[in-house]
């Protein structure tokens, strides 16, 4: 198959969206299909055999690391170029209009898939009043594919309730190679404890964004005893979480890649993730992969990574005190840490990368199927 990828955001930015892309894009020319990626540009021409067109783009206002990039007559050119079979949109919102537009102009199959959870973020940025005109632009966008992808059965409920069709669940997936319990190292431990090894250490990776809710933490950290916390990532709202964290034992770490990312997640004692925006969640499988317990909002997608008391511990958004509860409950009861490390773990192994594609291309291959039958009568 030839395919025609287009995503609002792809390397070198680094979020759980370009994860999924690159192991995606990875795998599908592994298996020997043909992909171009267009997005805006960040300067590479070419990954893992893909070819990468860049579309000349602006920072974001109220997100600086993302890129803004509009629809312009040279995508065309390239698109007639490639001839792909089909075209697959990822969070369709500037430049995903051209795919959708350029399918209809090439007659080209349709694909979507649908990974932030954009309404919802409205409000962490003051913009909530607007929430239902931009369900009205996703169902547009989205109705115009022939199928519609999302990453957990709460989102495809969802989708599916705000007037969104033909929506599927594309499986999560982690790298179960890189990430690792025995990766956990003393160094590291030290490095995110700014040389505390033996404190309690809690830990978040990701986006330093608003809608995270990432100064939810701060409680959590001041209920145990001697606790540190380190904050992987860098985004918008880091010099905003720097002031709240003021006093704190909390580490400003930036970001960590590949070896690194991986030992810091199997090095620490509990992954706290708060956020209730997530559409899957992928930082939650990395730290299963890793062996790290995970304490995380009942919201989302998570739900379908987590099996509360097994591999993880859920709490209630709406209860301030429900992440303190199971934090501290992991800290007290070592057995149960140890056991809901090895559940974490086997949880994860389930989900490589490459079952995700195969079921993608699958997918792909009905879409493909469907284009090629004749209309009905």
């Amino acid at each position: 198959m030839r395919i025609a990828l287009f995503t609002e955001t792809f390397l070198p930015k680094v979020d759980g969206i370009v994860t999924r892309l690159k192991h995606t894009v990875e795998h599908l020319q592994r298996q020997g299909d043909e992909v171009v990626v267009f997005c805006p540009d960040g300067g590479l021409r070419e990954y893992k055999g893909s070819r990468i067109c860049g579309i000349p783009g602006f920072p974001l206002p109220l997100y600086p690391e993302l890129k803004l990039a509009f629809p312009r007559p040279l995508i065309r050119a390239y698109l007639e170029e490639f001839k792909p079979d089909l075209i697959h949109v990822v969070n369709p919102a500037f430049l995903g209009v051209s795919g959708i537009y350029y399918s209809k102009v090439l007659n080209i199959p349709l694909v979507a898939s649908y990974h932030t959870h954009l309404p919802k973020y409205l409000e962490h940025y003051g913009l909530g009043m607007f929430e239902g005109v931009l369900w009205e632009l996703l169902k547009a966008m989205h109705n115009q594919a022939v199928i519609n992808l999302c990453t957990s059965t709460a989102m495809q409920s969802e989708l599916s309730e705000h007037g969104i069709e033909r929506v599927e669940v594309w499986q999560r997936g982690v790298d179960t190679d890189l990430f690792r319990p025995e990766l956990a190292s003393s160094e590291m431990r030290s490095r995110l404890s700014q040389g505390h090894p033996e404190a309690p250490l809690l830990l978040y990776i990701g986006r330093l964004s608003a809608e995270k809710e990432i100064d939810r933490i701060k409680p959590v950290l001041e209920a145990i005893p001697g606790a540190r916390l380190a904050l992987v990532g860098d985004g918008p709202y880091r010099e905003e979480l720097e002031k709240h964290f003021a006093g704190t034992a909390t580490h400003f770490v930036g970001y960590l890649a590949g070896a690194d990312l991986a030992a810091a997640y199997a090095s620490a004692d509990v992954f706290v993730f708060p956020s209730r925006t997530e559409t899957l969640g992928l930082v939650l499988l990395e730290a299963m992969a890793a062996g790290c317990p995970v304490v995380a909002a009942n919201s989302g997608g998570i739900p379908d990574i987590v099996t509360n008391g097994v591999n993880g511990f859920m709490f209630d958004p709406a209860d301030e005190q429900g992440a303190i509860t199971a934090t501290q409950r992991l800290f007290a009861a070592k057995t149960e840490r140890e056991l809901m490390r090895r559940s974490a773990r086997l949880e994860a192994e389930k989900w490589g990368w490459a079952a995700a594609t195969g079921q993608l291309q699958q997918f792909y291959q009905k879409v493909l199927l469907e284009a090629s039958l004749p209309l009905a009568a």
